[in-house]
């Protein structure tokens, strides 16, 4: 297990049925990722959802092809230029 950790940047938030809110947090480059699912009810009660999120490298998974690599990267650095990373978002 690594103690290193990334800051991944928020770069898709979806709802899901059930529900459920799909985060994907993926690393300035795009090239990983790491996706997280929440009750809608945990988003308004729980901890705030933020622009950017410090994760262990080993939790992170590869992006599995160039296009959404691509989507990620440009979201990555859209949500950087528009927010501090502690922000709620």
């Amino acid at each position: 297990m690594s103690d290193s950790t990334v800051q991944c940047w928020l770069v898709e938030r979806e709802l899901g049925d059930r529900d459920f809110v799909t985060l994907v947090y993926a690393t300035p480059d795009g090239s990983r990722y790491q996706q997280r699912q929440r009750s809608s009810t945990a988003l308004r009660t729980g901890p705030q959802v933020t622009a950017a999120v410090e994760i262990p490298e080993d939790e992170l998974e590869a992006v599995p092809d160039d296009e959404t690599r691509e989507r990620y990267a440009t979201e990555a650095e859209r949500t950087a230029e528009r927010y501090d990373p502690d922000d709620p978002i």
